[in-house]
């Protein structure tokens, strides 16, 4: 009986997701090209702008991962409340010159932005290719994560691969269709669900458990104090010097991860990205949730291990609430999967149809088309590795985050100082990318108790400088400001237009 009530409620709301996905695109046609698609037409307002972004950074992490972290070792968990409070800050500077430059020249990703800023269309397609290695991985884990929840709240009765599947069928069935808008749309509902189901866990774990947070807090700090300090319980020596680097290379890399640009470049204006940032840092709090329920589930659920400490938060929930509770908090967690994988799948399938077969004369035309096939495709891909070779997007994702952290430079330090030369960067991309790799994929990670990360981005822009004043001339490095980023051109006065094609 638990199992049919808890499935009914889940499969309705996949029902819902479907249909509001489509629905974000009624009026409009066939949906319009590709900026219309791939940006939501450059017109989302504060609202969209702000629960897109937030649904695109509350993933299945923050149910599964951050509990199952809060769990394992406690205090390094908050590394991400650090990073991504920090991140917006800096996001409330670059958010509005990326969506800038982009609008004024008609660009609809950071492939664009490169392949223009460095006048190599070949190196937009090279770094599509990189960005698409480093966010497969995302997907994936998406994929397992709503899986794992999926079938957790059915109580077994969807298996995983059943759950695997869904979470791939629902996503691609409004994303092709209805792109960044339907994402939006879809992000509202989840995010309604997040807040009610995160605020009622708030309340209702620590008074179930332990009669209120005075005494769950109080037996935290005589039992486990080990949890609350760093490096935390058996983290590997994940301690201060690594919490300060990860904070530092991760506020960096948010802010031009391609999932968080597609955000600021459907903004209605730089205005809206400016008061998202101020926005956004209210939808932490929420991650104090999970990472206190993983501390609360040491008490409750104790001896999970690998994998199932993970379900931390999940075990609470299974174990004392009632069926139709345990469907709608599974839906707020599946919905935290499926709106972060739809926008991974939308940036692929448009820096794919935009930079890469886009590229080729005979498929310029028909670039949206493109990207809507590899959209099925990258997640096509990503789901069959699920079942058939989980363990080789699992060894990427080791390099997803301080690999995409390497094009910080060629991307923000390239539009801010027009001397950076295609060869500057292109070297410090390489060297910094490699060293990463090197480091990770060695098992030094963290190297001298800092985040690998940040060493490699420390030789890429060192690297950069030197190539810079050293190597050769870019041709072409004598061109008119116009024709590179003017600052003060790129920041118009609040409510001012900004011109130029859509």
């Amino acid at each position: 009986m638990n199992a049919t009530v808890a499935t009914a409620i889940f499969a309705a709301f996949m029902v819902l997701t479907v249909v509001l996905g489509l629905l974000a695109v009624r009026g409009r046609g066939s949906g319009g090209g590709l900026t219309e698609w791939s940006v939501g037409g450059r017109s989302l307002g504060t609202v969209f702008i702000w629960v897109l972004m937030a649904g695109e950074s509350y993933t299945s992490f923050s149910y599964l991962g951050a509990a199952g972290w809060g769990y394992n070792f406690g205090a390094p968990v908050l590394y991400v409340l650090a990073y991504m409070s920090c991140g917006y800050a800096i996001g409330y500077v670059v958010g509005p010159m990326l969506w800038a430059y982009a609008r004024r020249h008609g660009l609809v990703g950071i492939t664009d932005i490169v392949a223009h800023r460095y006048r190599r269309p070949w190196l937009g397609a090279a770094v599509a290719v990189l960005a698409t290695v480093c966010l497969l991985p995302y997907i994936q884990l998406q994929i397992t994560g709503m899986g794992v929840v999926v079938s957790t709240i059915s109580y077994g009765t969807i298996s995983l691969n059943w759950a695997y599947f869904i979470g791939f069928a629902v996503t691609t069935g409004f994303v092709v269709v209805s792109g960044l808008r339907g994402s939006a749309w879809v992000s509202v509902l989840k995010d309604v669900l997040v807040i009610a189901t995160l605020g009622f866990l708030a309340l209702y774990v620590p008074l179930h458990y332990f009669g209120g947070y005075g005494p769950f807090l109080d037996r935290i700090v005589a039992e486990k104090p080990q949890w609350l300090t760093f490096p935390g319980h058996a983290s590997g020596g994940l301690g201060q010097s690594w919490f300060l680097t990860t904070t530092l290379i991760n506020s960096l890399t948010v802010v031009i991860f391609p999932t968080t640009v597609a955000g600021y470049l459907g903004a209605r204006n730089a205005d809206v990205l400016r008061r998202n940032a101020m926005y956004l840092p209210f939808y932490n709090v929420l991650l104090f949730v999970p990472m206190l329920l993983g501390l609360a589930a040491l008490f409750v659920v104790p001896g999970l291990t690998g994998a199932r400490s993970n379900l931390a938060l999940f075990k609470l929930v299974v174990d004392s609430l009632p069926a139709w509770a345990v469907g709608v908090i599974g839906v707020a967690a599946a919905l935290s999967s499926i709106v972060p994988m739809a926008v991974f799948m939308l940036v692929i399938g448009t820096m794919w149809g935009r930079s890469v077969l886009g590229a080729v004369p005979r498929l310029t035309s028909r670039q949206k088309l493109w990207s809507q096939v590899v959209v099925v495709v990258a997640g096509a891909l990503a789901l069959v590795l699920t079942y058939v070779a989980p363990n080789t997007l699992v060894r990427l994702s080791l390099i997803s985050y301080e690999g995409m952290a390497q094009l910080v430079p060629m991307l923000l330090l390239g539009l801010v100082w027009r001397r950076l030369t295609m060869y500057a960067a292109v070297s410090g991309l390489v060297a910094g990318f490699t060293l990463v790799c090197v480091l990770v994929f060695g098992g030094h990670d963290p190297v001298w108790g800092v985040n690998a990360g940040i060493v490699g981005l420390a030789v890429n822009v060192a690297v950069a400088l030197a190539v810079t004043w050293l190597g050769p001339r870019e041709r072409g490095d004598d061109r008119p400001d116009t024709e590179v980023l003017a600052l003060e051109d790129e920041f118009p006065r609040a409510g001012a237009a900004v011109s130029g094609r859509d």
